[in-house]
């Protein structure tokens, strides 16, 4: 599902007709998250969390956290709920046996960087975690779960689009109430060019937590995009973020597929792709989310184009990653 306009409108009539529904679903997460019996392991517990529906770039965020615990000399293992992937778990995620769609795309892609445990119940994934020899757990999105008592948690925004227009699911981007929501947060970060940014933290003037910014840049694999004619498809929460970044490599971006978030790579779609592309000569392009969905007589007809976070500052970060407890 693509996110509609309207989230991003300050005012809107979808959004005040839809308003008593946004007052339900934030009653139904503050109902779930007070009746919750948080676990408390004796490994300590990083959660990259957001407020917002959709793509933040939690996904990156979890991978520059997991590498910057390992250079505080940790064994972080990431646990995730696995969406849209049908294993219950907890199960550790092995990318030569599991696919996306047992275990998810974005647990599938993290397995390249750390041990991932894939849970329906964190707290079960939590204690897998922590006896197969985590030294620190990171839970992907899990702000909105009480399964588990975090150490440190991490909400992560989209600079450009911000917290929309402030509203709860359906009538706007928000899972919870912004203020209930950065309460239990003990920093923010807000992911977007310099630009975006700077609009962005004028609005926190009246926000009571730390904020951290930084933005994703494309990592340099050798591959030359200058003038290299793309046919660039993306199915992650903001897919025109991922085609621009190709146009500012050079790539000459001669079609687009903006996907919805998850979607299924089927091999028909990616025939139509590859027959289209074949037309305009151009070669496909995907992002890393993506790749590891694809079907594997695909893999080596499409060019991936990874991004990394890199932070604007992250002593802020550094020192709360460093004041985290001991595991018992």
């Amino acid at each position: 599902m693509r996110a509609p306009k309207f989230w991003d409108q300050s005012s809107s009539w979808q959004a005040i007709i839809l308003a008593p529904l946004g007052h339900l679903y934030a009653a139904a997460t503050a109902r779930r998250l007070a009746n919750g019996s948080p676990l408390k392991l004796k490994t300590p517990v990083v959660c990259i969390g957001n407020i917002n529906a959709g793509g933040t770039g939690k996904t990156p965020t979890v991978i520059a956290v997991t590498e910057l615990l390992r250079d505080l000399y940790h064994t972080p293992h990431i646990v995730s709920r696995g969406y849209g992937g049908t294993l219950e778990g907890p199960v550790r995620v092995d990318p030569a046996i599991h696919t996306a769609d047992q275990v998810g795309d974005e647990p599938l892609l993290l397995a390249a960087f750390a041990e991932v445990w894939v849970s329906k119940d964190r707290a079960l994934g939590g204690k897998a975690a922590q006896d197969a020899g985590a030294t620190v757990i990171v839970l992907d999105d899990g702000h909105q779960n009480p399964a588990l008592h975090k150490d440190l948690s991490i909400v992560v925004v989209d600079a450009q689009h911000g917290f929309g227009n402030g509203q709860c699911l359906p009538a706007g981007p928000l899972r919870e109430p912004l203020t209930e929501g950065l309460s239990r947060a003990d920093l923010l970060l807000s992911i977007g060019l310099p630009s975006t940014q700077e609009t962005f933290a004028t609005s926190l003037q009246n926000l009571q937590v730390p904020h951290i910014s930084a933005a994703l840049e494309p990592l340099m694999t050798g591959m030359d995009w200058a003038d290299t004619r793309a046919f660039a498809f993306a199915g992650i929460g903001h897919p025109e973020k991922f085609f621009a970044t190709l146009r500012g490599l050079g790539a000459e971006v001669v079609h687009t597929e903006p996907l919805d978030d998850h979607q299924k790579l089927s091999t028909n779609l990616l025939a139509r792709f590859e027959a289209d592309a074949r037309v305009k000569g151009a070669q496909l392009v995907t992002t890393e989310k993506d790749a590891v969905r694809l079907p594997p007589a695909f893999r080596m007809k499409v060019i991936t184009l990874p991004v990394r976070l890199k932070f604007e500052d992250d002593c802020a970060l550094q020192l709360a990653l460093k004041r985290l407890p001991l595991a018992k």
